[in-house]
């Protein structure tokens, strides 16, 4: 029972000393491909922001999602291990990020960008959550050729074999997290960008990918195996589904001022 997991080098190849990795790439790929189109919607829309200043916005973002992924995981998915061996917290290469940290690393370098340009905060958050689910998307792909978050052993037709999850048939969590997180959620902004009312309510994008984003992270937490080192923190609640909570809050609250006030 449950589909033979198709053996991919997570290695895509090898540059000298350097593994070039799928999960690298992921993240290089998201990067360019949301800054390339920010310059793109900025110039379609006529939006008063220079490319200059884009670039700028999309380095500061990039420090933001790797300081940001990488504290948080240390801090709350394996504080014990860093604790024992404090120099891996350096070794990026040996994986370990949190998405919720990294969003806000991002959240922190949007304001300072926005201070730093002169341009609203939440006009900014707008512009980087419309590409964001690229990044989420070839992410979670990533994810699924590291064999690494795998679902919960289940008798579903789909379930698949992973070499690292003890050949048991598993719910492929990260496929669910790359069509609900990443394609459904990237198609739903964008179709909400292109009216003008949104478009002249700052924030509301912004909001909506916070709703869409914890929504489906909660839902496949349902499907996926908790952490080793944490299991679920509480009854069936995973640490997941915690960190997702504040930003949903959050998120509810943005998309209801951002209603109230046309900015």
């Amino acid at each position: 029972m449950g589909l033979t997991y198709p053996e991919i080098s997570p290695v895509l190849f090898h540059l000298g000393f350097v593994d070039i990795r799928w999960y690298s790439l992921a993240y290089l790929i998201g990067i360019v491909s949301a800054w390339l189109l920010i310059l793109r919607t900025v110039k379609k829309y006529q939006l008063p922001i220079t490319k200059p200043q884009i670039d700028d916005m999309i380095f500061n973002v990039t420090l933001g999602i790797i300081l940001g992924g990488r504290i948080f995981y240390v801090l709350f998915y394996n504080l014990g291990e860093f604790i024992e061996h404090p120099l891996e917290i350096f070794a990026l290469w040996h994986g370990g990020m949190s998405f919720h940290g990294g969003l806000f690393g991002v959240i922190v370098a949007l304001y300072y960008s926005s201070k730093k340009m002169k341009y609203p905060f939440f006009g900014l958050s707008d512009l980087t959550a419309l590409y964001a689910p690229i990044g989420l998307f070839l992410g979670r792909l990533a994810n699924f050729v590291n064999d690494e978050l795998w679902g919960r052993v289940t008798d579903v037709p789909w379930a698949i074999k992973f070499p690292k999850g003890g050949y048991l048939p598993r719910h492929p969590s990260q496929i669910y997290e790359a069509f609900l997180e990443g394609i459904l959620l990237f198609v739903v902004l964008n179709i909400l960008w292109r009216s003008k009312f949104v478009r002249q309510r700052r924030g509301f994008v912004s909001g909506v990918f916070l709703i869409g984003y914890t929504l489906s992270r909660m839902f496949v937490e349902c499907f996926r195996q908790p952490d080793a080192q944490l299991g679920f923190i509480f009854q069936n609640i995973t640490m997941g589904q915690i960190l997702s909570l504040p930003f949903l809050i959050i998120g509810f609250w943005i998309v209801y001022h951002s209603v109230q006030r046309k900015n």
